[in-house]
């Protein structure tokens, strides 16, 4: 039987395995998909070591951006955005190949294209981790301009005490790519000037649970257009298979 999976770290609310073993059961694969709870990167060869039917995996929080070291190769795009979710598994001979690829972008780009409108042409990226820089590539490829928002000081990045009500009006587009707001702590948003928001603004939130996030439901009292991460993550699900098959 063919194994798939997840590593990261916690994975308590993880969506793919569901997603797949449903999908490997109404679709009649012989196959499982586990999550592989690893606390550090350097424990994936043993992962890979110790399942030699694993065909592919999912990479999620934190090790998007450490992966990367312990692959054989990494596809152009993935390469440009610096972060892999997606690995396929092939076995040649005694050797073990891994290729990494992103399938965030495609998930967010056709998820977010069709709500896009001509006034929107700059965006603001909340949080600066793995997810983020597959949105600003997904963003740039739309023909948006970005700029990040972080917490910290750092180099191309705005701090979100610095975002006024003018910077909301010209970057109309917000993603929020932090875990702020994710159950349980769904009474939490991003600090924002969310009173100068009205019906131009576009807010995206990477989260799916809950459906209706602080952030998302304070821009929409603004009468901003707002968006979870749910339909995201099935076209990120659906590139993820693709991958693994080889349908590239």
């Amino acid at each position: 039987m063919e194994k798939y999976g997840l590593i990261g770290y916690p994975l308590g609310h993880s969506f793919s395995k569901n997603y797949f073993n449903e999908k490997f059961e109404n679709e009649g694969i012989s196959a499982k998909y586990i999550n592989f709870e690893i606390p550090n990167i350097q424990n994936l060869p043993e992962v890979i070591d110790s399942n030699p039917e694993l065909q592919g995996f999912n990479v999620t929080i934190p090790y998007k951006e450490k992966v990367i070291s312990y692959l054989d190769s990494v596809s152009p795009e993935a390469r440009a955005i610096g972060a892999v979710n997606v690995v396929k598994v092939t076995h040649k001979g005694n050797k073990v190949v891994l290729k990494g690829y992103n399938s965030d972008v495609i998930g967010f780009t056709r998820s977010i294209e069709p709500m896009l409108e001509p006034c929107h042409k700059k965006a603001l990226i909340l949080g600066t981790g793995g997810a983020s820089k597959a949105i600003n590539y997904g963003l740039k490829s739309l023909g948006l301009e970005t700029l990040f928002v972080s917490r910290f000081e750092r180099e191309n990045t705005i701090q979100y005490e610095k975002i006024t009500p003018e910077i909301i009006k010209e970057y109309n587009v917000i993603v929020n790519c932090t875990p702020v707001g994710m159950y349980p702590h769904a009474d939490e948003c991003p600090l924002l000037p969310y009173e100068a928001m009205d019906t131009h603004t576009l807010l995206y939130d990477l989260i799916y649970n809950p459906d209706q996030t602080l952030f998302m439901r304070k821009g929409a009292e603004q009468g901003a257009t707002v968006k979870n991460g749910l339909e995201m993550l099935l076209l990120q699900a659906f590139a993820s298979w693709d991958f693994w098959k080889g349908k590239e």
